[in-house]
């Protein structure tokens, strides 16, 4: 059996699912989990097969944060270990957040500390009601730093304020009042189901728009609508038109047929 902490599938659809593999320890990360995720990432990013990807784990967690054999021995580093660790992990959030394929967290349970920043990252988060979430750096005197631009773009800046300061639990109904979940689904055994609704939907999409429309979202968030990004956004849309992708869209609904990327 392997002992490699995550494990990365791709299916004949092209969706990609990044699973953590540590149940024993609730799917807790350190620096081999982060490097691994960050690999996995990158190549799903990379492969033009793939259309989206799913971050699921195994047992009763989602992802506990850090491992704590990882935060004893960070407790030994000095600020340039430190520094290092933070940016590695960083990275990791970062291109998760900034993939250019749908991303999906499947959450079957408690996700706490950085397992708050991946599901922040995700597009989409569908979770069970038996989800939880706990932004619990404080209770140990940390902050929630490397985390803290996801989980605010996914709460926002009132919710954040609470929770980053009092480490309260909270619970899938309220994570889904508050915008961390997407979607509640009725049990655990509806996760798949309820993911399932949205790739249906995802997948007769053109897989360069998804990249695409995720991109101006990550761009156009929250900027003044200036001249500058009109302009910018004009020059999007021209691309596209032209693009082998969109010529081969509008050709298909002109002609009242699929696309070529529906099978």
């Amino acid at each position: 059996m392997s002992d490699a902490p995550i494990h990365y599938a791709v299916d004949a659809r092209g969706v990609a699912t990044v699973t953590l593999v540590r149940p024993e320890i609730h799917n807790a990360f350190d620096d081999t989990v982060v490097a691994a995720l960050s690999e996995a990432f990158a190549k799903a990013a990379q492969d033009d097969s793939v259309r989206a990807l799913i971050l699921a784990s195994t047992g009763k967690s989602f992802c506990a944060g850090g491992d704590l054999n990882w935060m004893r021995r960070m407790a030994q580093y000095g600020y340039e270990e430190n520094l290092r660790d933070s940016e590695l992990l960083a990275e990791m959030l970062r291109r998760l957040n900034t993939l250019p394929k749908l991303t999906i967290a499947k959450v079957q349970g408690a996700a706490f500390g950085g397992g708050v920043g991946l599901v922040s990252c995700c597009d989409i988060a569908v979770a069970s009601p038996a989800a939880a979430f706990c932004l619990s750096e404080v209770k140990v005197g940390m902050i929630p730093a490397t985390i803290s631009p996801y989980v605010i773009n996914a709460i926002g800046e009132r919710a954040s304020r609470r929770y980053f300061t009092t480490a309260e639990l909270i619970d899938a109904a309220k994570a889904r009042e508050l915008g961390l979940v997407t979607e509640l689904v009725e049990s655990e055994a509806h996760l798949d189901e309820g993911i399932e609704r949205i790739l249906k939907s995802l997948l007769r999409n053109g897989p360069r728009g998804v990249g695409e429309a995720k991109r101006l979202i990550i761009d156009y968030a929250n900027r003044e609508i200036t001249p500058e990004l009109i302009a910018d956004s004009s020059k999007r849309i021209a691309e596209t038109r032209g693009s082998t992708e969109g010529q081969e869209g509008l050709t298909a609904f002109l002609e009242k047929r699929k696309p070529n990327w529906i099978a």
